[in-house]
């Protein structure tokens, strides 16, 4: 989900609180608290020597003792509107970094709308390899002058 379909729903349902559905059904305990809403940028080198870059909004929640505490979403709108400077634009993913019980970032994959609640269904993250082409077994790659040029499970490529 972007920012701007995650804003979009906040601003449809102002008075509605906030549910974050873990991926294996759990619910974030009710009173969390969003600390965080920040611009995280990750540029990395995959296996096969490509460079990516990828860009997410990440929101952090805490848990503090104080169980009545309910997030409602125009308190968040509020929240993203003072962080606004810090998210270049909003077509960036919203992912949710919660502690359960190590710190784990989600995505949002789907959400509902149960009475006056707004439920976000998270999904964890996936890994991958970026050079399948490159790095599947006896695959023979173009010439590359200095360069190994075939991947095997002998001479290796990932």
């Amino acid at each position: 989900m972007t920012i701007a379909s995650f804003l979009k729903l906040l601003r449809e349902h102002p008075k509605h609180t906030l549910t974050f559905v873990l991926a294996d059904g759990t619910p974030v305990p009710p009173h969390y608290h969003i600390t965080e809403v920040g611009h995280a940028t990750k540029t990395f080198l995959d296996c096969g020597g490509k460079q990516h870059r990828s860009e997410s909004c990440i929101l952090q929640t805490w848990i503090a003792d104080d169980t009545d505490h309910r997030l409602r979403a125009e308190k968040l709108l509020t929240i993203f509107e003072r962080a606004a400077e810090l998210l270049p634009n909003h077509d960036l993913p919203v992912e949710l970094e919660h502690e359960a019980p190590v710190l784990t970032q989600l995505t949002i994959e789907q959400h509902e709308i149960k009475q006056d609640t707004l439920v976000f269904h998270l999904a964890y993250k996936q890994t991958d390899c970026l050079a399948k082409d490159i790095c599947l077994p006896d695959f023979t790659l173009p010439a590359i002058p200095g360069q190994n040029t075939t991947c095997n499970p002998t001479t290796g490529c990932c």
